[in-house]
């Protein structure tokens, strides 16, 4: 049995730190050869001493000397910065990258890591909602390299359409848990705070990624992550609530049947698919029960409450750098609420804004994107002083 050596891209967040758990839960099947965080030197210095891979990266140049005196009596290679990232997403001891990066940060090693043929465990949907069409060129460029969805939902779609042929699937029913805030009137949104918006009801994740849920705005990156992965028009992508998270999406074919896949809400499971695929690995974590369920409730999104939802669609409807545009203004939009300078209901505002401010590229090159990242997330920045 061939051990996979494993480079974890943010090994300190949420999906990095459950990806480490399954490394050991699997010892002998997996081992890290390089890990990396942004600025997190502490818990990189402890899993780096634990695991003793090749490399650690600490994207905040500035945490690299505490980290290197902390690792100064191991063999560990120590780094700092955008280009130590790229290496260790393209490290030639590297078998799977686990892509756990947040926000557009994501899509540069990604791009490296496609053209170096790796396989690549994908948790960062930014790179797919920033850069789509680039990504699924290069896949086509180099087919050696592939990615696998850890995304719970995708990888529910991804295990939905094994065995089947994708032309005869009709449309892709993801799931959306709805958020904490699902049953608040608009007055009630009106006066949420981070604190409430960061206690998702079912599951364990970032900061940012639990406000992109009570935003919905999650749900509409995964709809534009979606349409890349699986070839789909978005028209074809329809959103279901499923305040129960049980069913983590489903598939409808020409036929009729609908295939789904059910789970409890832990995201070892995708991960652990991700990295064991195409086999799947036994487990002692408890199973779903099934006979403990009383009801799996399905609605549709409520488009006037969460905006934010519909502005993924509007923004994969216009294409080019439109989506880019949406991501950088939304990652403000995240920061602002978080620091309270701005105020839940006021995210939208200053997302539309900045989506009907920005340039607009038809058919953009990764240069583009990283102005068009860098212009748009400026936008915000100015903008939201004006809703203060």
């Amino acid at each position: 049995m061939n051990q996979k050596r494993i480079s974890i891209l943010g090994s300190t967040g949420s999906i990095g730190t459950q990806t480490l758990d399954i490394i050991d839960e699997y010892p002998s099947r997996f081992r890290a050869v390089a890990l990396t965080a942004k600025s997190n030197w502490k818990l990189l210095a402890e899993q780096a001493r634990k695991y003793l891979p090749e490399l650690v990266v600490i994207a905040d140049e500035s945490c690299l000397p505490p980290l290197r005196e902390a690792l100064a009596d191991t063999s560990v290679r120590v780094a700092s910065g955008p280009e130590a990232i790229i290496e260790a997403a393209i490290l030639p001891e590297c078998d799977i990258v686990v892509q756990a990066l947040v926000g557009y940060s994501g899509l540069f090693p990604t791009v490296e890591a496609i053209k170096a043929h790796k396989t690549i465990a994908l948790a960062n949907k930014e790179t797919l909602v920033a850069g789509g069409e680039i990504i699924t060129g290069l896949l086509r460029e180099h087919p050696e390299s592939v990615i696998i969805p850890v995304d719970s939902e995708h990888s529910a779609i991804f295990q939905c359409l094994a065995g089947e042929r994708t032309a005869e699937a009709r449309n892709i029913l993801l799931t959306a848990s709805g958020g904490p805030f699902r049953n608040f009137t608009l007055e009630e949104l009106e006066k949420v705070t981070p604190a409430d918006a960061l206690r998702h009801p079912n599951w364990d994740m970032g900061a940012k990624v639990t406000i992109d849920s009570a935003s919905m705005m999650n749900k509409g990156f995964e709809m534009i992550e979606a349409r890349w992965l699986f070839n789909c028009p978005p028209q074809n992508i329809k959103i279901l609530v499923h305040p129960q998270s049980i069913v983590h999406s489903m598939v409808e074919f020409n036929d009729g049947s609908i295939k789904a896949q059910l789970g409890v809400p832990d995201m070892h499971i995708p991960i652990r698919y991700a990295l064991s695929y195409p086999k799947r690995l036994y487990t002692e974590a408890p199973p779903l029960e099934l006979s403990q369920l009383a009801t799996l409730n399905f609605e549709k999104p409520d488009i006037v409450k969460f905006p934010l939802l519909q502005f993924a669609f509007d923004a994969i409807e216009k294409g080019g750098n439109m989506p880019c545009i949406l991501n950088a203004a939304n990652e403000v939009a995240v920061a602002s609420f978080l620091s309270d300078k701005i105020r839940f209901v006021e995210m939208p505002e200053l997302i539309s804004k900045v989506m009907d401010s920005s340039s607009f590229i038809p058919e953009p090159t990764l240069e583009d994107l990283a102005s068009t990242h860098l212009e748009a997330t400026l936008l915000a920045q100015s903008l939201k002083k004006t809703l203060i």
